[in-house]
């Protein structure tokens, strides 16, 4: 929480990746997955739209990365105050769901 008041972190946002991420078979993920790079714009999130749909933990498949990419971007490209109230109230109930948590 203190990177969130220091303005580096959200509470909610995309999920936070490196910029020069690589899959296990050394593609970078800007190769698997055409748009990667735009979760860049915002500050990634503690929670978010991927995670409260069990996309979370971690990207052993180019699929999986696919589709969490894929929500970042749906929460992007439709960002509100109402989807983020909405994430943060479902965030909580999903944490008693580990099957994808490390």
């Amino acid at each position: 929480l203190f990177n969130v008041l220091g303005g580096e972190l959200s509470l909610v946002g995309p999920r936070p990746h490196a910029v020069d991420a690589r899959s296990t078979a050394q593609e970078s993920f800007d190769q698997i997955v055409q748009g990667y790079s735009a979760r860049h714009r915002l500050p990634p999130g503690i929670t978010g739209w991927a995670q409260i749909h069990g996309l979370r933990g971690g990207v052993d498949s180019p699929e999986a990365l696919q589709k969490r990419i894929a929500f970042d971007l749906y929460y992007i490209e439709n960002w509100s105050l109402w989807l983020d109230f909405l994430i943060l109230l479902k965030t909580p109930f999903c944490l008693f769901d580990t099957r994808h948590a490390y």
